[in-house]
């Protein structure tokens, strides 16, 4: 069993659009991305230590951190871990007076995370046993003491380091005490001896944060093609660097700014622009620069020399911590991969003849057993609240579907799947390609085959069938349907913001020299769109009937050349810069009304099921005991129309 924290396996996991729920994503705070994604991967990290017990109660940071010392063996034993389970309520949430089970709620999270965590479950064990072994012992004092720490790295007050924690990342107290600050300390003491800090590397750090540095512009292109043509054009006329950059450097940050970037210092985590930076003269233009999969062209302008007052001797040991803390990230490897050679781990779960023969068994490491229930409560305490959301949402569907006295076949899934690969997927010998469709999306999604059928397509196709008997086209929606695709559509560029005075300032910029040129340059100047603005403005041809009424109302009363007023679009403001027509397709009504039928039904009917199952939402009664929260029915409920795929808290629809 490997460790999960390649980044590889991180980058697949934070494309899971399957989720019921919100998922941990990575945090800027050095200690956390430790934690999450070398010590146990991209899964969200569990509030206790391994030797613990399943992490029944939420406790406050200290009461946290006293638990969070490895104990012995027993601690994790079947009996221990089954009088944990035995203090949870049984029922985690009623749902129009229908109860949900924990054990449902188990297996539930069991079937869509019991891998992963189990993964993580084991690295932490090994840790846990081989600081047993070394007798480390991690007090409540020291997670403490790491705990104010952190704060204090961060200039802010504990008590509001900890609540920035669980409002903006999801991490209560007792989790990151026990989660995240305990595997820390744990490893730090097992690799002491390899933290050490050298006075060279002591001597890199200084100079890195105030030795001499560089200031310079950038131009970042994703094709060594693409950099020479443009270097030619820098060095043709130095001085247009920055309009260049806006131009046709794709990294977005300094093109905004005309190339321009933080001062380049040594040491960093690019040594050939380093290396470029410190060698070349004022104002020179460096070649061509392989560099992090990119080709960069970067503009000296002037040395800044270092800071004079600074220290040395006063800053040494915030920069040995800063040595020490980047060391552990690499050493910490290096202590997962000996512990894990050194380790005897049988996965039990994964294995059918094993399962047999050891009822209730996870997994055991160096003959230490992890039971199926102990798993099951890791995986409630990391993902029940989500996992518990999706549930009440199909217990709502599965509440309609008895009412209608509807079924879902395992043909109907069969039939929806071949669907989906149909108008997803070029067809392979005249038929649907299901199995690339099914590799595809299950790797997209980061799920199993089984979680994509039972937790996409299943609530598809029950909505589809609730909702499918109310919806109506009429030959007026053929007619607009019929325009939207094939008739006229107006060319333009805009400029998109999200500052109602900053887009009556650019505005005022575009009436002053309202030509497509100029547009172009505040488009990549002032667009907070990134495709738009990577290409000076320009967006798809503006058709009618397309869902934007505001926007197509404003396009389609211009002429070439002028410019529109400052249209809102909910939250964002945008300028268009009207530069002609398209001519409409010549094409019969009859020859595609069936085509149109199609798609206009389909769109109707999601927008339909959406519809239905807000309906649904709004109409029941539910109690979820597991985060204390209650909903009743609303007084406008109204009659329940029709589905569609419903939105992130719902249960999402076809992949």
């Amino acid at each position: 069993m490997s460790c999960v924290y390649t980044e590889d396996v991180i980058s697949r996991t934070r494309r899971r659009k399957l989720r019921l729920g919100m998922f941990l994503g990575s945090l800027v705070v050095v200690a956390v991305a430790l934690s999450i994604r070398y010590y146990w991967g991209a899964d969200r990290a569990n509030a206790n230590p391994p030797a613990q017990g399943s992490a029944a109660g939420r406790a406050t940071t200290g009461a946290a951190a006293s638990r969070a010392t490895p104990s012995s063996p027993s601690a994790t034993s079947p009996s221990a871990a089954t009088a944990n389970r035995k203090s949870q309520p049984k029922t985690v949430a009623m749902v129009n007076g229908r109860q949900v089970s924990r054990e449902v709620l188990g297996r539930e999270c069991l079937r869509r995370y019991g891998v992963q965590v189990l993964e993580s479950v084991v690295n932490k064990y090994l840790i846990a046993q081989e600081c047993q072994r070394r007798g480390i012992v991690i007090s409540r004092a020291d997670v403490d003491a790491e705990v104010a720490r952190m704060a204090t790295r961060f200039s802010i007050p504990k008590d509001e380091w900890l609540t920035l924690l669980e409002s903006e990342r999801g991490i209560n107290p007792t989790q990151y005490a026990e989660d995240v600050i305990w595997p820390i300390l744990a490893l730090r003491r097992l690799a002491s001896d390899r933290l050490a800090v050298t006075p060279e590397e002591l001597r890199e750090e200084y100079e890195a944060r105030y030795g001499a540095a560089v200031d310079a512009r950038l131009i970042s292109c994703s094709t060594l093609e693409k950099a020479r043509q443009v270097r030619a054009k820098v060095v043709a006329d130095p001085e247009q660097f920055p309009k260049l950059a806006k131009q046709y450097s794709e990294d977005a940050p300094s093109a905004s700014l005309g190339g321009r970037i933080q001062p380049i210092r040594k040491h960093g985590n690019f040594p050939e622009i380093e290396q470029a930076a410190f060698t070349m003269q004022d104002g020179e233009i460096s070649p061509v620069i392989p560099a992090g999969g990119q080709f960069v062209i970067i503009q000296r302008s002037h040395l800044l020399p270092g800071a004079r007052v600074v220290d040395s001797a006063k800053v040494a040991p915030k920069l040995e911590e800063l040595v020490r803390d980047r060391k552990l990230r690499e050493v910490s490897r290096d202590v997962f991969r000996q512990l894990q050679q050194q380790a005897k781990v049988v996965n039990v779960m994964d294995d059918p003849v094993k399962s047999r023969a050891m009822p209730g068994v996870a997994a055991t490491i160096n003959g230490q057993q992890i039971t199926v229930n102990k798993l099951a409560e890791e995986c409630i305490e990391r993902h029940g609240p989500e996992v518990l959301e999706g549930t009440i949402n199909r217990t709502l569907i599965e509440q309609a579907c008895e009412k209608q006295k509807i079924t879902i076949t395992p043909q109907d899934i069969d039939q929806e799947i071949a669907r989906a690969a149909a108008d997803s997927l070029p067809l392979k010998d005249g038929k649907p390609d299901i199995e690339a469709w099914l590799e595809l999306v299950t790797e997209q999604q980061g799920v199993s085959a089984d979680v994509y059928r039972r937790d996409a397509v299943w609530p598809s196709i029950a909505l589809r069938k609730l909702a499918s008997g109310s919806v109506k086209l009429t030959e007026e929606d053929l007619a607009k349907g019929f325009e939207a695709n094939y008739g006229p559509r107006v060319r333009c560029r805009a400029i998109v913001m999200s500052d109602l005075r900053r887009a009556q300032r650019v505005w005022e910029m575009a009436r002053e020299k309202p030509t497509v040129e100029h547009f172009g340059e505040l488009a990549v100047e002032y667009s907070i769109e990134p495709g738009s603005r990577a290409l000076r403005g320009e967006i798809p041809p503006i058709k009618k009937h397309g869902g934007q009424p505001l926007l197509e109302q404003e396009a389609f009363a211009l002429k070439p050349g002028e410019l529109s007023g400052v249209v809102q679009l909910g939250e964002r403001y945008a300028i268009l810069y009207c530069e002609g027509r398209t001519k409409p397709v010549e094409v019969e009504m009859a020859s595609v009304r069936d085509l149109i039928y199609k798609d206009l039904h389909e769109k109707k009917l999601r927008a339909a099921m959406a519809e239905y199952f807000r309906r649904l939402q709004d109409a029941a009664t539910i109690d979820n005991l597991l985060t204390g929260t209650s909903q009743r029915p609303k007084q406008a409920a109204g009659p329940m129309p029709a589905p569609g795929t419903p939105k992130l808290r719902q249960v999402p629809g076809r992949g």
